[in-house]
């Protein structure tokens, strides 16, 4: 018989970093979709606390909508320096295709931040059909996607640290 599919795909892994209370995470959250992107903040900040990070190294910022999350996020990496951005929103498809060109200009703009500052923007956007998706995905049926953000950004925090011990040897 096969298994059965897995719908909640929101656990902690077993991660273990170095120093994790003296981290700086920010978070930038749209207030477009409140009610589900305050569920995705308070996922990411409760996981980044179970994993050890000092609730005063947690940076959170508001922005109007998903399409601002990567100015967000770039504001916050010229306030400060982080290890981890992780960006939260929720864009429901609706009647037009407007979903299609905010999800794809927030995922590039992350994508390019991230590489351009070497520092991981977590995509933490959700792309459901209607709001009940949204809402099994914001501590319903399907978990806490901002509990996945910050895992995420953990594991990356836990890759570039690990990375920090070896030698460079290829001219980066």
């Amino acid at each position: 018989m096969a298994k059965p599919k897995k719908t909640d795909l929101s656990e902690l892994k077993d991660i273990s970093i170095k120093n994790p209370e003296k981290i700086k995470v920010g978070l930038v959250v749209a207030e477009w979709n409140e009610e589900i992107t305050s569920t995705l903040q308070q996922g990411a900040t409760d996981t980044l606390l179970h994993y050890g990070f000092d609730k005063d190294n947690l940076k959170a910022i508001r922005v109007p909508g998903s399409y601002e999350l990567p100015m967000g996020a770039r504001s916050l990496l010229k306030h400060d320096k982080f290890s981890a951005i992780i960006c939260l929103g929720c864009v429901i498809k609706g009647e037009t295709p407007h979903n299609d060109y905010i999800n794809q200009a927030v995922s590039t703009g992350l994508t390019q931040l991230s590489l351009t500052s070497g520092t991981p923007c977590i995509f933490g956007v959700l792309t459901p059909l209607n709001m009940d998706q949204a809402l099994d995905r914001a501590g319903g049926k399907h978990g806490n996607k901002g509990i996945e953000a910050a895992v995420a950004a953990v594991s990356m925090i836990k890759l570039n640290q690990e990375l920090e011990k070896k030698s460079r040897s290829i001219g980066f």
